[in-house]
């Protein structure tokens, strides 16, 4: 009896496997749904939309791109979370997600369990400027005056939480310094003001920056990662500046409802880092001045994981409250 059980159970297993890669085979069979939890025009927006098209083209079905912005990137990602675990619903999203999940207590969706990583798509590093005419020079002239006189310079981001603001506010926490936030709708706001000198320096990414530095109306200050950016050579990392702690990053990537068949969730991220390597998408995004990257599943969920551990270190210890 016992032998029977075991080979019922043996044949039952083999049976859901054969069914689990014959689904995976046939998927996709019908458009496939791409949410970007955020409105049209971000990087992430176009991001979504590159990937969309490769995946258009070697998959066979039509990958749409639907926007559903608002809140922070959590209504869009929240639409995902509850969406069918059938293989027809993604998100492309960026570091929002940490950020939302180390700042509010409770959101509508559990991002521990209710999603999962599928691929990164790409990273690019964080740029800090300042204004033309700040007497400081360098960025170690900047948090020199900034530990001698605390609460007299000024940083802008997109908003009180936003990534921006708690890529300062780690700078700010490694250097032992403090300058005065001043919170703006969107960090092109922020950076605007920079160049109007009515603020000292702000946190941007390589896009909402590279115009301006290479206009001569802003200084860059230093940029994350391990190189300087070919796009402004002549800018510092943190590392050359004098701060090689600091390591924040700006990363999009792809995730899934929970609970997508694994042998379909496998198929998508190889899908995905086909198409990170495309051609037309590569140039999409290196005209950005992202780097497309392609990591698999498991290394972009610890990516993820670390970094709303980070962020949560930095809320608590910067007292950030949500707006």
């Amino acid at each position: 009896m016992k032998k029977l059980l075991l080979g019922a159970a043996a044949a039952l297993a083999c049976a859901t496997q054969v069914h689990a890669q014959s689904a995976a085979d046939a998927w996709p069979s019908r458009p496939v749904r791409v949410i970007v939890p955020f409105t049209a025009g971000s990087f992430t927006d176009t991001a979504a939309r590159a990937m969309s098209r490769e995946l258009s083209a070697s998959l066979g079905q039509q990958f749409v791109v639907e926007n559903r912005g608002g809140a922070g990137s959590t209504i869009g990602t929240d639409v995902a979370a509850k969406a069918a675990p059938d293989g027809y619903t993604f998100v492309v999203t960026d570091n929002s997600f940490a950020v939302s999940s180390a700042l509010y207590a409770s959101l509508p969706y559990d991002p521990k369990k209710d999603i999962v990583q599928v691929a990164e798509l790409a990273e690019a590093p964080a740029v800090l400027v300042g204004r033309t005419e700040l007497p400081q020079k360098d960025l170690k002239s900047v948090i020199a005056a900034a530990k001698a006189q605390p609460d007299k310079l000024t940083f802008g981001s997109g908003g009180q939480g936003s990534s921006a603001h708690l890529a300062m506010e780690e700078l700010l926490l490694q250097t032992g310094s403090r300058m005065v936030h001043v919170p703006y709708k969107g960090i092109a706001a922020a950076i605007l003001d920079v160049v109007a000198q009515r603020i000292d320096v702000a946190i941007g990414s390589v896009g909402s920056t590279v115009q301006f530095i290479k206009d001569g109306r802003v200084r860059g200050l230093a940029l994350s990662g391990k190189t300087r950016h070919p796009m402004f050579p002549q800018v510092p990392t943190f590392a050359e500046a004098g701060f090689p702690d600091y390591g924040v990053m700006y990363w999009f990537g792809v995730m899934a409802p929970a609970g997508i068949p694994p042998a379909i969730l496998d198929k998508m991220q190889a899908a995905v880092q086909q198409a990170t390597r495309a051609p037309k998408l590569r140039e999409v995004f290196e005209a950005a001045g992202v780097q497309p990257s392609g990591t698999g599943g498991a290394e972009f969920g610890r990516r993820v994981a670390d970094e709303t551990q980070m962020w949560k270190r930095v809320i608590e210890k910067a007292g950030i409250k949500p707006e």
